[in-house]
């Protein structure tokens, strides 16, 4: 436990920094299953606008620090391949 008042003060901060950041992962998560649920059930174009809207989101998730930014290219990438292999399927 914290005895100094700074250490105190910076405990505080953690809990409240890392409550927003689950936040945060929450959104992002939410945004690739809606991705991936349409793609399950074969709604291209439903896929295409739930793949525009998470696009910015997992963005924005790398700037704030809450993702790596390989992890987010990787997660962009195979939601991009599912979309155009339903094109050609």
């Amino acid at each position: 436990m914290a005895n100094s008042a700074q250490a105190k003060k910076r405990a505080r901060q953690a809990e409240k920094h890392r409550q927003h950041n689950t936040a945060q992962r929450s959104t992002l998560r939410t945004c690739i299953k809606n991705v991936v649920k349409s793609i399950a059930n074969g709604k291209r174009e439903e896929a295409l606008a739930a793949y525009n809207t998470a696009v910015p989101i997992i963005d924005k998730m790398v700037t704030k620090g809450i993702i790596h930014k390989n992890k987010a290219a990787r997660h962009k990438s195979r939601l991009n391949a599912h979309i155009h292999a339903m094109q050609t399927a």
